[in-house]
């Protein structure tokens, strides 16, 4: 079984694990700073994922980090840990998601630990490829940063 055929069993909506959610454009699916353990498939449709910054005198900017499309998952982390959300989630399109009780879904795959290893497998996977475009994103923004200031003539 792959990630998708186990996150699109119906028995994960017949346990009410899982419920299937749609979203217009512009619709706030999870807002920067909620506190709640869902965790999401997309099925149609496209989010944004963004983040709050803080300029200087107060100022923000919400700079857009990825879009994601069908069969991606986010959320991921709050099958982990609970905690505030890093990113404000937007559909910028129509969009259906199903929509994961992280809790009641970590607990199933205690149960069901030939399917859990596959899903975690799949999302350390995800996980890894997310860290290192991080990781890419960040040292070019250091880079321009060093540029825009001139320090990188005396490097």
């Amino acid at each position: 079984m792959s990630l998708l055929e186990i996150l699109r069993s119906p028995d994960l909506v017949d346990r009410g694990i899982a419920a299937d959610r749609t979203y217009a454009a512009n619709d706030v699916v999870v807002a920067e700073g909620d506190e709640d353990r869902r965790m999401f498939l997309i099925e149609e449709g496209t989010v944004r994922v963004t983040g709050r910054v803080t300029l200087e005198a107060g100022r923000h900017i919400q700079p857009g980090l990825s879009d994601l499309g069908p069969g991606e998952v986010f959320g991921e982390l709050m099958l982990f840990e609970g905690g505030a959300r890093s990113a404000t989630v937007t559909a910028i399109a129509p969009t259906r998601l199903r929509e994961f009780d992280a809790v009641r879904l970590a607990d199933w795959f205690d149960a069901h630990p030939e399917q859990g290893y596959v899903v975690l497998k799949s999302l350390f996977t995800i996980l890894t490829v997310r860290l290192r475009k991080a990781d890419q994103r960040l040292a070019n923004l250091f880079a321009w940063g060093l540029k825009m200031h001139g320090i990188d003539k005396h490097l």
